[in-house]
């Protein structure tokens, strides 16, 4: 599918900012890669400035996680409980590492430049980050095999989805995953510490541990 001039500007200068940084890239080079001529100014017929090319990108992006993730939740539903629930999470894992990697860009943007734009930050915690912690919580919730355990599921979201987007960063940036370790083993790592969760502590011994901790 061809894209329009202004699409391709949103693409390229996320490509740039995440390779070069945001302060690196100038107008002219995002204009240069978009097909544009350079310095001639055709960025602006689209964008008022170089800022408003990013806020558009993280704002675009954001959109399209959220409707992204429903699919994506409603694709890992219809496998069914039939299904062993080694597999489903298997794929619920595998599900995440997909997003974050086509995120991969966005996400590097987002962890070295967007400190300095705390309204961007904003957008992509809650367009894309939350989304899917949330996710992640709907679909053990969903689970009957999850159905008796007390746990504190937002939290428990919050570290196997942190370990997903973490293990792609990682990747993303150092060149190499965390510990060395491939995906097949990450996957099966993170099944393994979720099939825990079926045999987790009573709260009271949960508290217990967080006070150990502590």
């Amino acid at each position: 599918m061809t894209r329009s001039t202004r699409e391709r500007i949103i693409d390229e200068s996320l490509r740039l900012f995440a390779e070069r940084g945001y302060s690196a890239t100038s107008v002219a080079e995002i204009e240069a890669a978009a097909g544009l001529s350079p310095g001639a100014g055709g960025l602006y017929r689209h964008f008022k400035s170089k800022y408003e090319v990013l806020a558009a990108a993280m704002n675009e992006h954001a959109t399209r996680t959220r409707s992204q993730i429903a699919e994506a939740l409603a694709e890992v539903g219809a496998i069914g409980t039939s299904v062993p629930i080694e597999e489903r999470l298997a794929h619920l894992c595998k599900a995440g590492l997909a997003k974050v990697r086509e995120e991969s860009e966005l996400t590097r943007v987002f962890f070295r430049d967007l400190s300095q734009f705390p309204e961007l930050v904003a957008t992509v915690r809650e367009g894309l980050l939350q989304p899917m912690f949330d996710a992640i919580t709907t679909w053990f919730r969903a689970q009957p095999e999850y159905a008796d355990a007390d746990l504190d599921w937002p939290a428990i979201g919050a570290v196997l989805g942190g370990a997903v987007v973490h293990y792609r960063l990682f990747q993303d940036t150092v060149g190499e995953p965390p510990g060395r370790v491939e995906r097949d083993r990450f996957v099966a790592s993170w099944v393994r510490l979720s099939m825990g969760l079926l045999s987790a502590p009573s709260p009271a011994a949960a508290a217990g541990v967080a006070e150990v901790a502590g």
